[in-house]
């Protein structure tokens, strides 16, 4: 099996695989056509911290630090674990913010845009193409010499904290010290809707493992096909959409159609603008939230800097009024997005090299 995952096949592979344990999450209990989504299960853990005080979208998700976790324990026993770092934290950290604003605005990240699609959502069809669109200003900027510079190697001790960190929540999970809080959970939304917990912690684990060997990541697959024509990982985007739409619809949960779908809305523009946002800072930065997630599990200090940012930007969404619902955008959802593109080109043209362009 790993001598599969590791070949050019693997993404096909993984992202089946993915596509699979998504859905069926969705199906055992986690929110609709929401089986996994790194965006949404990053927010909700900001809620249950007390981050943010939205009481329907406040839980700990067990399936994000499992993730991390099974990542960790793959680097481990095949060598791969690699402490790294000092790739421009501070402009990763606001492109992780950045992110997180446009995910909330279109109410998902690309693994749930997908899984949008396969449940018969239509309005995630234009957050596809706003993902595709913000990839494509992101090669743009790599075509023409961007840079954050190199990471270096960093102590061995120093790639622990984010895999610590999972352990910490997951501890938080299974004790669940108060009815009360902290941590908070929500009574009622998106928020109350969850797998079993162990259910959930297995999914984790083997979404973290399956996609630690693959190197499975759907903002990658976009830069690889766009840039370079290499279609290998995109076999993981198209698997993962496939295998989760096969599900929906054999158990009866593929409902086609703009209106009444779960935790989302119908403004075709801001759906399309915040996944360019997204789509954009991911580029930027080196990977999809999933993706980042993987590598701070391997012992990338960058990619947990990201991370941070994404958790940062879910709390600062909710405080501030940024992120959507399924009623439509939040008060300042536009205006945080078209901060966040500004932010996003002035990085691109900034931190680009002299003498590296591509073309």
């Amino acid at each position: 099996m790993d001598k599969i995952l590791t070949s050019r096949q693997g993404p096909l592979v993984a992202g089946g695989a993915l596509g699979v344990i998504a859905a069926l999450l969705a199906y055992w209990g986690n929110p609709g056509n929401m089986g996994f989504c790194a965006a949404c299960f990053t927010r909700d853990i900001a809620g249950a911290l007390g981050l943010h005080r939205a009481g329907v979208v406040q839980y700990l998700r067990p399936e994000i630090p499992a993730l991390i976790l099974g990542a960790f324990a793959s680097a481990l026993l095949f060598r791969e674990y690699a402490p790294r770092g000092g790739s421009s934290p501070v402009v990763r950290f606001f492109l992780g913010v950045c992110a997180m604003f446009g995910a909330l605005v279109f109410l998902g990240c690309p693994w749930r845009a997908y899984l949008r699609v396969a449940g018969g959502d239509w309005n995630a069809l234009y957050g596809v193409g706003g993902l595709a669109a913000g990839a494509l200003i992101g090669i743009t900027f790599l075509w023409n010499g961007f840079s954050l510079g190199a990471s270096e190697r960093n102590p061995k001790a120093s790639g622990l904290v984010m895999p610590l960190i999972a352990l910490a929540l997951l501890a938080l999970v299974f004790l669940n010290p108060s009815a009360d809080g902290p941590p908070f959970f929500s009574k009622e939304g998106p928020g109350s809707q969850h797998a079993p917990l162990l259910i959930s912690l297995a999914a984790g684990l083997a979404i973290g493992w399956l996609a630690q060997r693959s190197r499975f990541c759907t903002v990658g697959a976009l830069r690889d096909l766009l840039m370079m024509g290499d279609g290998h990982l995109f076999k993981g985007i198209a698997s993962f959409t496939a295998a989760a739409f096969a599900v929906n619809y054999g158990l009866g949960r593929f409902h086609p159609g703009f209106e009444g779908q779960p935790v989302a809305h119908t403004q075709e523009l801001w759906n399309f603008l915040g996944m360019v946002l997204s789509g954009l800072a991911f580029t930027l930065a080196g990977g999809c939230p999933g993706r980042q997630l993987i590598m701070a599990g391997e012992g990338d200090g960058d990619a947990a800097v990201f991370v941070l940012g994404m958790l940062t930007g879910a709390a600062l969404a909710h405080n501030f009024s940024a992120a959507s619902s399924g009623a439509g955008v939040g008060p300042y959802g536009i205006p945080a997005t078209i901060a966040g593109l500004v932010f996003c080109g002035l990085i691109g043209f900034g931190c680009r090299t002299e003498g590296e362009s591509l073309k």
